[in-house]
């Protein structure tokens, strides 16, 4: 059957689009849920380096942004709550936090967003704090509802040629990731990239090898919205958005020339290629921290002196 590529374009955009807006009010609602603890909980967590990468973690998991996550780690660097290189392990906690949304795609829990949407909707009915906890639900199930849209509107092009055409170039590791990167940068979003590639790789339109490329691309990709942050702020604010820079970029750099093997390392895991795919974004991030963890306050000095 011929794709008619028009009707699938406009509908998988506007998927995108319900899927970017959900993230967004969710994160937006999440962070007024628990605004009074936020900050008194960023003091205290960035004592110590491991519990900055928690918090880092478990922020942006909560959130479902690490980009909402980083811009306000940067504003609080800027306001001077914490300093420049105690925030650095929360950039890569946060990255790790990412990996949620690989594994809720992969997971394919289409059942529970309808059934949040509708406890959501349920919960808005009532008075007091379980009111306040509706939106956060309402839009929680909304992300995972329009991931299911997503995969749907796409299942036409699974035999398409054009599209295995395009797609095969990312098999070859640095495009996969300039590709990975661009169009988070465009969408201001690794979830919504990460969803696709995802996606993609389960519905047979995009293999593993372009699949990890294009997710390890979106880490870069994502910190275009960091320098977006701190562009009207101070010098310690920039020094953050340049250090997130610099953390994924060596993570693209490690995963470049052992791609293959990396590959290889989680094919033999399972035999579900969104797993793979998901097993694949969190084995990177969490080998990234331990790498890097240990060099954040030589990094800080270095920026410290570089940057003033």
């Amino acid at each position: 059957m011929e794709v008619i590529w028009w009707k699938v374009l406009v509908s998988v955009i506007a998927a995108i689009g319900l899927f970017t807006h959900s993230l967004e009010s969710f994160s937006q609602n999440f962070l007024k849920y628990v605004s009074g603890t936020f900050q008194s909980s960023i003091e205290r967590f960035t004592q110590n380096k491991f519990k900055g990468v928690f918090f880092g973690f478990s922020a942006t998991a909560l959130v479902q942004s690490s980009s909402a996550v980083v811009a306000i780690v940067i504003s609080i660097v800027d306001s001077g709550v914490i300093s420049f290189g105690n925030s650095l392990p929360i950039l890569l906690g946060s990255n790790i936090g990412t990996t949620v949304t690989a594994w809720l795609v992969s997971f394919k829990i289409e059942a529970l967003g309808i059934s949040l949407i509708a406890l959501g909707f349920i919960l808005g009915y009532f008075k007091g704090r379980i009111s306040i906890a509706a939106k956060p639900i309402f839009y929680l199930g909304l992300i995972l509802f329009s991931l299911e849209l997503i995969s749907q509107n796409l299942d036409p092009v699974k035999e398409s040629p054009l599209m295995e055409t395009f797609l095969s170039y990312a098999t070859i590791p640095i495009i996969g990731v300039l590709i990975g990167a661009f169009v988070t940068a465009i969408c201001q979003s690794s979830s919504v990239t990460i969803g696709l590639s995802i996606i993609l790789c389960s519905n047979g339109v995009l293999d593993l090898n372009g699949a990890i490329a294009i997710v390890v691309g979106s880490n870069i990709g994502t910190t275009s919205t960091a320098f977006l942050a701190a562009m009207n702020l101070q010098h310690a604010a920039k020094r953050t958005a340049i250090a997130n820079l610099i953390f994924n970029s060596i993570g693209v750099l490690i995963y470049l020339p052992l791609a293959i093997f990396f590959v290889i390392l989680v094919q033999q895991l399972t035999n579900s290629l969104a797993y793979q795919v998901a097993f694949a974004h969190l084995f990177f991030n969490i080998a990234i921290a331990i790498i890097l963890l240990p060099f954040t306050k030589k990094l800080a000095h270095f920026l410290e002196r570089k940057i003033n």
